[in-house]
């Protein structure tokens, strides 16, 4: 079985309600179980700012699905939860991602493991040291709750 840290976003409607039904659904749907989860954050948008705050929270579960089946997985439940493409990095009912996946390196033109924003997201790597202090970037091999320590956060 795989160990995955999925990040789990949205910015419209009822956002914490949304990141419950995400999560339930990434258990059912996935074959999955929880592990753990992080606490929820709010956070202003990043890319376009112009647009209502976020909810955060990562979620750690076991599944035996493969990265891509797991990733076509995450985007169904995205749909079926509503979610409508507006734009790139624009507003979201639901964002579900795959941040890391065991210790693998992907670099596909559909999938990045590990997600290319998480050295640059301060609330990931908060939420990556909150469920495992001792978890290493499989690229930099470097502690995220290390990286977090020494970007002053």
């Amino acid at each position: 079985m795989a160990v995955v840290y999925i990040g789990l976003g949205s910015n419209m409607g009822d956002r914490a309600e949304y990141l419950r039904n995400a999560a339930e659904l990434i258990l059912s749907k996935c074959g999955a179980s929880l592990m753990a989860e992080s606490s929820i954050k709010e956070t202003k948008a990043v890319d376009f700012k112009d647009q209502p705050d976020f909810l955060n929270q990562i979620i750690k579960i076991k599944t035996d699905l493969e990265p891509v089946v797991l990733l076509n997985h995450l985007k169904e439940i995205e749909i079926e939860m509503g979610r409508i493409y507006r734009f790139s990095k624009g507003p979201r009912e639901i964002d579900i991602d795959i941040l890391l996946y065991n210790d693998l390196v992907m670099n596909e033109n559909t999938l990045k493991i590990p997600h290319p924003e998480i050295l640059r997201r301060d609330f990931i790597l908060e939420h990556l040291a909150e469920l495992d202090p001792e978890l290493t970037d499989p690229v930099s091999k470097k502690k995220y709750s290390e990286v977090l320590y020494h970007a002053g956060i």
